[in-house]
């Protein structure tokens, strides 16, 4: 299993590469060339990094990228008026909602409203955002692949007036 760190930014999204230090690796039941279980609430949350994201977001790891594979995924919770910067994916995103009331919004786009249970796929290279509602809480889990050890590219801030449309 690749260092938590690096799970972390593989999984939504990726941080900075300051971000990408080694840290203990979570026990699994494995070995090696075996199925690879990971115990439920082992993989704790942490703080979305704020160069990234806007208002409060906590990132749990769910999975990292094994080889041959590149995909990660992760789950991600904003609290209400939180929400990501602008950003693109080199070989697209899938977003599962899980819980609450989200908005997502692709540049040049009109705002749209996601909900608990929605499959969202973002196709590669589209900008977009996504985050809470001003009301409501949201979570989804976050699947994306690397492309030369790249998840994705991100840009500017979403700003109040963007977000309030």
């Amino acid at each position: 299993m690749k260092p938590y760190a690096t799970a972390l930014i593989s999984l939504l999204l990726s941080a900075t590469p300051q971000a990408q230090t080694a840290v203990p690796q979570v026990p699994s039941r494995s070995t090696a060339g075996s199925i690879q279980i990971t115990p439920s609430g082992s993989q704790q949350p942490g703080k979305a990094p704020a160069e990234h994201f806007i208002g409060s977001v906590a990132i749990e790891p769910v999975f990292s990228s094994h080889d041959p594979s590149r995909a990660s995924g992760g789950k991600v919770t904003f609290q209400p008026g939180a929400r990501s910067a602008w950003h693109t994916h080199p070989l697209g995103q899938i977003l599962i909602v899980t819980d609450g009331t989200g908005w997502i919004q692709q540049w040049g786009g009109p705002i749209e409203e996601i909900r608990k249970g929605d499959v969202i796929w973002i196709p590669a290279g589209v900008k977009h955002w996504h985050g809470a509602t001003p009301n409501t809480a949201m979570t989804h889990i976050a699947i994306q692949e690397q492309l030369n050890g790249i998840a994705v590219e991100w840009m500017e801030k979403v700003t109040e007036e963007q977000y309030r449309k």
